[in-house]
């Protein structure tokens, strides 16, 4: 096989977020390319054995790896709701729902795990099966590979020695699931048990039982010789592996929110700045500011305020300061930090905001992924408040996307709003770590030292960027505000001309960053189905985290695809890239926010939209079904 999608499914305390971050982490050690798709509810604890609390962990791994896949080819399924829900898909409360390969999140030739110990008359109930047999019920067509364990007695009969308890032996039956895995896949117990410790490092106790339970499930795989016939995996190598063709250095697994983290602390680093995040807990975003509260040793200071807008304008006086400035959050606390953003346009200060978005409107959502703030980010602040907005589109150049950020804030004395979503902050991607030494030079726009005695905060260099003094520079003394300042002295002024001026002075600046980022570059498809007619005519266009989806598509279809990472400003050849397609299809996790952007700024091109709005994201098989109209 080229890739493999495996799929983990049980209740929210299974553990399979764990599990299958373990899983996509030997991969990555083992040099496959992966995307991970955690996809969990939004309770902390839904009733055991239903369809509300089923949490799900989905990994592909192997080469040229672009989304988590659309289906499973392998599917753990720990209980009876588990199976319910991948089988259906959204269709699970449908009457008489059946298997339907437009609603399953497993292939009609998948392989089947379930823990035979979790089908019980209760299970089922649970479920809302009907009757007593799932498989016959949930109409699984013959050619889907069945293999029942009893994943708690054996797991019970693993750890009868271990001193547990029953709950605490019940807790590692996802490390049998996983031993289980390992084997089908011929993967190296020696690492994923090093993985397992390094894992629990912090809790020793939990090592020796869960490194048993897993060896034994790998043991059973072998003893009972257990096969997934239906993919015909090669023994000796069962996913290819292409270590050859990338680049050398050091990998490692990556979450999108750890590595928008390591990217501003890199860009501090090489700024020589101190790094501040100002920052209120907000599902998803959260994991940024735990990753920055724990780096002391790098100078990192993080404070957990009482609200968004007070963790703005912390970020704001911390930036008025001399400081790198952050502050994270997701739609509903962009929506709270919206004046204070408009704050730091005024007063022309660096400020990096991290909207990780996330399904809504109002909590909406909040463990789901969308891409339904652009149009705050764009415009969303009273007045003329123009702010740069960027996006990472995976979970590895989140590093690279927040690092750009701080350049473009610091170069160019500005806010800049990254924008990520729950697809990549949780999901995960196999990641080269760079240099400081290779990173791109940030230099800071600071006062030169001949204005001292006679600077005003008003005063700009040639490209209309003014200048960053600090509080403590001696001849440098100023004050900065929220009120309309002089052009010329950077005092208070109501001047109507004064006003139009520096409000145009404020756009100039943001519009003319288009001459300092990458221009837009066209991927090729490279078709992959011998059916697909390829053609030339059709442009594929996303933004954001839908890249890897689209080149999927893209591929299929043979067309081209123009991905954007940088929107406000947009790239300085938008225009006549675009204008060489006769069919443009914007495709967004939204109702069409960037195509009625491009309408505004293009409005004769031939813009089409596919959009889908479902909190998961895109169906690689749904672009392509809507792109080959017409072809």
């Amino acid at each position: 096989m080229k890739n493999v999608v495996v799929r983990f499914c049980g209740d929210s305390g299974d553990g399979m977020q764990l599990t299958g971050n373990l899983f996509a982490q030997l991969g990555a050690e083992l040099g496959h390319e992966i995307s991970t798709l955690p996809d969990f509810p939004a309770e902390i604890r839904a009733p055991q054995g239903t369809l509300g609390g089923v949490s799900g962990f989905q990994v592909e791994l192997g080469a040229e790896v672009y989304t988590p896949g659309d289906k499973a080819d392998v599917i753990v399924a720990m209980n009876a709701a588990a199976l319910k829900v991948c089988t259906l898909g959204s269709n699970f409360n449908r009457p008489q729902a059946h298997f339907d390969d437009a609603f399953s999140l497993f292939h009609r030739h998948a392989i089947v795990i379930v823990d035979t110990d979790s089908l019980t008359a209760k299970d089922l109930e649970k479920a809302q099966f009907k009757t007593d047999n799932p498989f016959e019920e949930l109409g699984l067509p013959e050619s889907v590979q069945i293999v029942p364990v009893a994943l708690t007695t054996l797991t019970k009969e693993a750890l009868k020695e271990s001193g547990l308890d029953n709950k605490a032996m019940l807790k590692s039956r996802n490390m049998f699931a996983l031993g289980l895995v390992c084997w089908l896949f011929d993967e190296p117990m020696d690492k994923a048990i090093h993985l397992l410790e390094d894992k629990f490092k912090k809790k020793p106790a939990l090592i020796a039982p869960n490194t048993k339970v897993m060896v034994d499930g790998y043991n059973y795989g072998c003893n009972l010789a257990l096969s997934v016939s239906q993919i015909r995996l090669d023994s000796q190598s069962p996913i290819t592996n292409h270590q050859s063709s990338m680049p050398a250095g050091r990998y490692t697994s990556i979450a999108g929110n750890k590595a928008t983290a390591w990217g501003l602390i890199a860009a501090a680093e090489k700024a020589g700045k101190r790094l501040f995040l100002g920052s209120y807990p907000i599902t998803p975003a959260t994991d940024i500011l735990h990753e920055l509260a724990g780096r002391k040793d790098m100078n990192v200071m993080a404070v957990q305020a009482e609200d968004e807008i007070a963790a703005v304008c912390m970020a704001i006086g911390a930036s008025f300061a001399g400081d790198l400035a952050c502050t994270s959050t997701s739609g509903p606390g962009l929506s709270l930090k919206s004046e204070a953003i408009g704050l730091a346009v005024m007063a022309e200060l660096p400020l990096v905001v991290m909207d990780v978005q996330r399904g809504g409107p109002s909590t909406g959502l909040p463990t789901k992924t969308e891409q339904t703030d652009l149009m705050q980010a764009i415009y969303g602040r009273n007045g003329e408040c123009p702010a740069v907005v960027i996006a990472a589109s995976t979970s590895a150049n989140c590093f690279d996307y927040a690092y750009e950020a701080c350049r473009i804030a610091m170069e160019y004395m500005t806010p800049v709003i990254l924008l990520t979503d729950t697809y990549l902050a949780n999901g995960t991607a196999l990641w080269r770590i760079p240099s400081l030494e290779e990173l791109p030079t940030i230099t800071p726009q600071s006062v030169p030292d001949e204005l001292k005695g006679h600077y005003n905060p008003a005063l700009r260099d040639e490209r209309g960027v003014r200048y960053w003094a600090f509080p403590g520079m001696e001849g440098f003394e100023h004050r900065n505000m929220g009120l309309e300042r002089d052009g010329e002295r950077g005092t208070i002024s109501t001047n109507p001309q004064n006003h139009e001026q520096l409000v145009r002075a404020r756009q100039h600046k943001v519009a003319q960053i288009a001459n300092a980022i990458p221009d837009l570059k066209v991927i090729k498809g490279n078709v992959q189905r011998d059916n697909v007619r390829c053609t030339k005519d059709l442009l594929l266009v996303g933004w954001g985290s839908t890249e890897g989806h689209l080149r999927a598509a893209a591929n299929e279809l043979g067309c081209d695809l123009a991905h954007f990472h940088y929107i406000h400003p947009l790239p300085k050849n938008t225009a006549e890239v675009l204008s060489h397609y006769q069919r443009i299809i914007v495709c967004e996790l939204n109702a069409g926010q960037f195509a009625a952007y491009l309408r505004s700024q293009f409005p004769h091109l031939p813009i089409e939209q596919y959009n889908e709005i479902t909190g998961q994201p895109f169906s690689v098989e749904r672009i392509v079904n809507y792109g080959s109209k017409s072809i």
